[in-house]
């Protein structure tokens, strides 16, 4: 989730996001880390949109605090449309992170998830803006994989765990570190059909669910 901020002067849209963490295993390395990720692959296209017949380049700035002794009313309570918060544990059902729907601000990450160039953490973000993973999952043949495919996705042999496994067994499928995001990822989120007031409106919505730890998710939750 997000606050975006019209300029019309500076011919930009800003996403502004604030990731708050919490949990056992969340410290200020990985919150930064979290933080540097999803600011570097969104802002990496450049895109441009159009909005009252002016093209604007988006813009992500994303902020990061690590907050062990937050309060359950704090985010339950929250009404700033750029805080999003996630748990991190070394455990998590399923084995795998997740947010809480599409247009989300609120989520449970895995530790081993969140290694260097994983990507994990700007797919999520993707998910909290309202992105969803595409439909088609066997992109082979169509190079660099986007950053909502998820794990399992089919790709080309370059893009896969191990290059030399036939696609879809164990190895054969995307490894995230290859997903990137595109102009087109941007586009998806329709930035231009937001309702703004005073220049500024919210992306996504306050899902605000204070996660316990080794919480239990249901079958509508959103992967990595």
């Amino acid at each position: 989730m997000g606050e975006a901020e019209l300029n019309i002067y500076e011919q930009t849209l800003t996403i502004n996001s604030h990731i708050i963490t919490y949990g056992n295993a969340a410290d200020k390395k990985v919150t930064d880390y979290i933080r540097y990720e999803i600011e570097t692959m969104w802002n990496e296209p450049q895109a441009v949109i159009r909005i009252k017949k002016v093209s604007l380049t988006v813009r992500f700035n994303i902020t990061a605090f690590h907050n062990p002794g937050i309060d359950m009313d704090e985010i339950i309570m929250n009404t700033d449309a750029r805080n999003n918060y996630f748990r991190i544990e070394e455990y998590a059902r399923g084995n795998i992170s997740f947010v809480d729907g599409l247009g989300c601000n609120s989520g449970y990450f895995m530790l081993e998830n969140l290694y260097e160039g994983s990507t994990t953490a700007a797919h999520e973000y993707g998910h909290t803006l309202g992105l969803e993973h595409p439909a088609n999952l066997d992109i082979r043949g169509k190079g660099v994989p986007g950053i909502m495919y998820p794990r399992g996705t089919l790709v080309d042999p370059q893009f896969q765990y191990d290059p030399s496994k036939p696609a879809g067994v164990t190895g054969g499928t995307l490894f995230p570190i290859y997903r990137k995001v595109f102009a087109e990822d941007i586009a998806a989120i329709n930035l231009d059909k937001l309702y703004f007031k005073n220049n500024k409106a919210s992306v996504g919505d306050f899902t605000n669910v204070y996660h316990s730890n080794h919480s239990e998710h249901s079958a509508n939750d959103f992967f990595a």
